[in-house]
């Protein structure tokens, strides 16, 4: 019979490293975060098998992980301002020139905006699991994929003119 942490912690890995490589902006950085976070995962998986959301812990265990790592690195400023740091060049064979371009667009949206786009546009979250990981109410979260939404397409409108 598998432990909790097997069933439950373990398979949340990926999504734990693309929430990671989406606030470090480093590879290397965001497998150390997921690291940490699954260490402490494991040593916490009694009291998580408790508790209603041990998703949500792990990915609010996560994002103080990335906090840190940015304060150690002399890197810490207002929140949004992690958007601006320099992101590793997206690994990108076949996609064509659009694609790249929506990346940027995406790139360019404040980190909240980002976030929540990300979740719920990559990893398919309803609006109350992404308000419980960001601890956010959903209408903060409707208005924030609303103006990411019309970002984008206002990015994307200015882009073929």
């Amino acid at each position: 019979m598998k432990s909790f942490f097997e069933s439950h912690l373990w398979p949340l890995k990926n999504r734990l490293y693309r929430f990671a490589l989406l606030w470090l902006k480093d590879r290397d950085k965001a497998q150390d975060a997921v690291q940490d976070t699954m260490y402490k995962g494991f040593m916490q998986q009694d009291y998580l098998a408790t508790i209603e959301n041990p998703t949500g812990w792990m990915v609010k265990t996560l994002k103080h992980e990335a906090l840190q790592q940015i304060r150690e690195a002399g890197r810490w400023g207002a929140l949004e301002e992690i958007g601006d740091l320099p992101m590793e060049e997206v690994e990108a064979v076949d996609f064509s020139r659009k694609t790249q371009m929506v990346f940027k667009f995406i790139e360019k949206l404040p980190v909240r905006q980002k976030e929540i786009f990300f979740l719920r546009e990559v990893e398919g979250l309803t609006h109350k699991e992404m308000a419980t990981y960001l601890e956010l109410n959903e209408g903060q979260v409707k208005v924030e994929l609303h103006r990411a939404r019309k970002k984008l397409k206002s990015f994307l409108e200015n882009y073929g003119k």
